[in-house]
């Protein structure tokens, strides 16, 4: 049987478990799009490339499995690079399918060519360029277990269309399998001695390729040797927050009182985070390149053991080996009340002052933690995650979709990736007016698709996070940081989506359960005063240098 590529690269799709994919269609593809015409794959056409790109990645989160994105070359291709930035800072598995000119237009700077291999080059794990339709079995194989491979991350392959367009008899390939790296006898001994001799240990959490069973198991090990746990940026899902273990994320904003508690740790145990910018406070927790605190650093890609931080013991291993490693560990714990007063740190963080004006951010998320305390919820960028990454409680993994990569136009795609897999879950967006309206066109993909998602957006005319950090360094000089919004109530309802606007606390509630009980794509503007730039200060207090 012959097949022509974009057939046979259809199928491969297939063998290796693809289910959904996400595209905008391009000329430079269309057999591709002809291969899925009978694929059992669900095929969700966005309306940017960019939000394709970042449904495929919040796809990788959700599952473990590489998110598959299809879009055109040129402009295509470089709009969906925002998503392959956030896979790899993030460490999901996404694979990046982009047409390419014919191979014999290839070096003339034809119509929308690009060299991908130099475009992507420091933004995934392999860019490669399938030039021979005999060979597309091969690549796709070797595409989805490099991007499952050790730390998890994108894989580019460029289509040029004469070879999606050729006639190939080649067979498909096995299915791939994900192959994750265990801890050694001896990693588990020596932990336990370093357990054994700590007074102040501290567990931190995160990174990529977690699991419902990683967490379970995790966790089982955290409470039954009483170790406090803290969650790595935009990590919060790894473990329940009620837990008596949770004491918090390490972040922007963080609990100062959660900074002193992990530089006065005699004992770091850091499973799956790479220990970052944002989660070490600018590299300021820890000492570079040797912290005061015992490290111990498990992580399943080899070049992040010693990158920055040289652990005294570092661990190679995958998170689900890790967790069910260590889920009968047990120690003796003797430090029952530094975990207590961690959990109660955390306890006493959650707690909120009022705010200026007449609608009060922190009752809203509190009133949305009783109504629909599990759901998925999905952020992009700016001041507004700041309310939702303190205020929230997270209970099951997983139920965070938020990128590390500070992408803002993120949390509208990842909430509709979660709709389409999770159908029977919540699902709520919560956005900033400026974060809002890099995706806002999403919403004619979530009532095209039947995606009936919540979507929070918090309007207070600015784009908060840099006047926020206009006022701190140049005070009254407002420049380029104004924005003039639309009616967001009347925005979703263009598209045929509910759509309100709120401006009272008193008045959420009962705007919610109208969203809730619409069964289409809701959308909520909260029209928050500008003053309550932060859940600690307000912008007036920010400018006259009192923050």
């Amino acid at each position: 049987m012959t097949r022509h590529g974009g057939k046979l690269l259809a199928d491969q799709l297939v063998v290796h478990g693809t289910d959904v994919a996400f595209c905008v269609p391009g000329e430079s593809y269309i057999a591709l799009l002809d291969g899925l015409y009978d694929a059992p794959i669900r095929l969700v056409t966005c309306r940017h490339e960019a939000a394709a790109a970042n449904m495929a990645e919040a796809y990788g989160k959700l599952t473990g499995r590489p998110g598959v994105c299809m879009v055109t070359r040129g402009p295509g291709a470089t709009q969906a690079s925002v998503g392959v930035h956030t896979a790899f800072q993030d460490s999901t598995p996404l694979i990046l399918l982009i047409g390419q000119v014919a191979s014999s237009q290839e070096e003339r700077e034809a119509f929308q060519e690009v060299d991908y291999r130099r475009m992507f080059g420091p933004l995934a794990k392999w860019v490669a360029q399938i030039e021979q339709v005999d060979r597309i079995p091969e690549l796709v194989a070797r595409a989805y277990s490099t991007a499952c491979a050790g730390r998890p991350g994108p894989v580019v392959l460029a289509l040029p269309e004469d070879m999606l367009a050729a006639e190939s008899g080649a067979a498909d390939a096995r299915p791939f399998r994900v192959i994750q790296s265990s801890p050694s006898a001896r990693d588990i001994a020596s932990l336990r001695d370093l357990l054994e001799r700590a007074q102040r240990p501290c567990a931190l959490i995160g990174g990529g390729g977690w699991s419902p069973a990683a967490s379970a198991h995790l966790r089982t090990f955290l409470e039954a040797n009483e170790l406090p746990a803290v969650a790595a940026f935009r990590r919060q899902d790894a473990l329940d927050n009620d837990s008596p273990s949770y004491a918090g994320e390490l972040g922007i904003g963080v609990n100062p009182a959660l900074s002193q508690r992990i530089r006065d740790a005699d004992l770091l145990l850091v499973i799956g985070p790479r220990l970052g910018e944002m989660t070490t406070a600018g590299y300021t927790l820890l000492e570079v390149p040797r912290p005061r605190q015992v490290l111990v650093h498990v992580h399943p890609g080899p070049e992040e053991l010693g990158r920055v931080y040289q652990a005294e013991l570092p661990i190679l291993s995958g998170m689900e080996s890790f967790a069910a490693a260590v889920s009968d560990l047990r120690v003796e714990p003797r430090w029952a009340e530094w975990t207590a007063a961690a959990r109660s740190d955390y306890e006493t963080w959650q707690r909120h002052d009022p705010m200026p004006g007449t609608l009060d951010l922190g009752e809203c998320i509190a009133h949305l933690r009783t109504r629909v305390p599990d759901a998925v919820v999905c952020n992009g960028a700016g001041n507004h995650t700041a309310w939702i990454h303190r205020f929230w409680r997270f209970h099951d993994y997983p139920s965070q979709l938020a990128p590390t990569s500070g992408a803002m136009g993120y949390g509208l795609p990842a909430a509709l990736t979660a709709k389409t897999l999770l159908p029977e879950r919540t699902v709520i967006c919560f956005s900033g007016d400026g974060d809002f309206l890099m995706c806002g066109q999403e919403l004619a993909t979530a009532v095209q698709f039947e995606l009936p998602i919540i979507v929070i957006v918090v309007d207070n005319g600015m784009y908060g996070t840099i006047r926020m950090h206009q006022e701190r360094q140049f005070p009254g000089r407002v420049v380029g940081t104004d924005l003039v919004n639309p009616d967001f109530g009347a925005y979703a309802r263009a598209f045929g989506a509910h759509g309100e606007n709120v401006e009272r606390t008193e008045d959420f509630p009962a705007a919610l359960d109208r969203a809730l009980a619409s069964g289409v794509p809701a959308l909520v503007a909260l029209r928050v005063d500008p003053e309550a730039i932060t859940y600690r200060a307000t912008l007036s207090a920010i400018r006259a240098g009192a923050e």
